[in-house]
């Protein structure tokens, strides 16, 4: 794009205020859940300090379960608001077990609030959704999903889970933009809410959502809307419901399918082992020994290859594949592992390139 063509960004105009609510009730369709969605007005990460902010009060335990950075903020927020948290950890960069979250919660003396992250675009990791629900609903606790990343990669079934509040980016394997966010609130979501102060007038604030759109008829958001972010989350709705969530659910799951089994015609083991236990986001591959995460990355990049670095406390030991969104597919699925291989060799790492390339057209082919 050239610096004439950014113009076509700036005046743009505003989304009308009619097509707030059905553009939220497309976003439920394509769930599959009878519960709210409401719009946050930022990107994803003040989507779940809001629902932090609006559930915590002294006096309630959580069980916080931590496989990236992002879990250990969410815990951050309930403790600021009285929660007494259990941090249930994995080991670094890989995703938590459903007999250590069955040990963990055992010993609480009860249990109010469950908090998990279910695929993690940090590192690959899909924690064992199902499972925890099941914990959840035996000690009838709130159930917070954060699906920023594995919504539209992932099936998630919300209310048949008994998800309370399931956060939503439009950025990844949906394939909106990075400035919007929503949220899908229970019954018994709002129940909660409503039980607990609330830091009106706030940002953070789920109950001010509440009063000033849903209970004044969905109409115009408070605020200053953003047009151009609305624009581009109606667009990129669009786009999945053309496509269909169920397909394009399969695109993402195919391509992580291929990306993995290319790795290990290639030589390369990904750094989550266990195939159900890996996302269909990005595939992470630990960094061989000896070698430096940024300049793998940096050499990438010369060759037109998008690597990522972990994050958090193993941002030097992996580099990230990231196939979500249009990445999915089977041009950027070679791309990526041709690049990756590329630089590996050329620092003196035993790869078969050729042999990824054609164990990834024979998985596209079979499909």
């Amino acid at each position: 794009m050239s610096p004439h063509d950014y113009n076509a960004l700036l005046d743009i105009p505003n989304f009308p205020p009619e097509r707030y609510a059905p553009l939220a009730d497309r976003i439920a369709r394509l769930l599959g859940t009878r519960s709210d969605i409401v719009f946050v007005q930022a990107e994803a990460l003040l989507a779940l300090e809001a629902i932090a902010t609006s559930v915590a009060r002294p006096g309630l335990v959580a069980a916080n379960i931590v496989t990236s950075p992002y879990g250990a903020y969410f815990g951050a927020w309930l403790r600021r608001g009285g929660v007494e948290v259990l941090d249930i950890v994995a080991e670094p960069g890989q995703p938590i077990t459903a007999p250590a979250v069955e040990a963990a919660i055992s010993v609480l003396p009860k249990l109010d609030i469950l908090v998990m992250v279910h695929g993690e675009a940090a590192n690959g990791a899909l924690n064992p959704l199902e499972a925890v629900a099941r914990q959840a609903r035996a000690h009838g606790a709130l159930l917070i999903i954060d699906a920023v990343a594995s919504v539209g990669a992932h099936a998630i079934d919300i209310d048949g889970l008994g998800i309370d509040f399931l956060a939503i980016g439009p950025q990844k394997a949906l394939g909106g933009p990075v400035g919007l966010s929503a949220v899908a609130i229970s019954p018994r979501g709002w129940s909660h809410i409503a039980a607990t102060p609330s830091p009106s007038p706030s940002l953070l604030s789920l109950a001010d959502i509440k009063a000033n759109w849903l209970d004044k008829g969905r109409g115009a958001l408070p605020g200053t809307p953003p047009p151009l972010e609305f624009w581009a989350l109606e667009a990129a709705i669009g786009r999945v419901e053309a496509e269909g969530i169920d397909a394009r659910i399969a695109r993402h799951q195919l391509a992580a399918r291929a990306t993995r089994t290319g790795l290990r015609a290639m030589g390369v083991e990904p750094w989550i082992v266990d195939d159900d236990a890996a996302s269909a986001l990005v595939t992470s591959v630990p960094v061989p020994p000896g070698l430096d995460a940024g300049t793998l990355i940096v050499e990438g990049a010369g060759l037109g290859v998008a690597l990522g670095r972990g994050f958090g406390d193993i941002e030097d030991r992996l580099l990230r594949i990231d196939h979500t969104g249009r990445r999915a597919a089977f041009a950027s699925v070679s791309a990526s592992l041709a690049g990756l291989g590329a630089v590996l060799k050329a620092h003196g790492v035993a790869v078969d390139i050729g042999a990824a390339i054609r164990v990834v057209a024979a998985v596209y082919k079979r499909t």
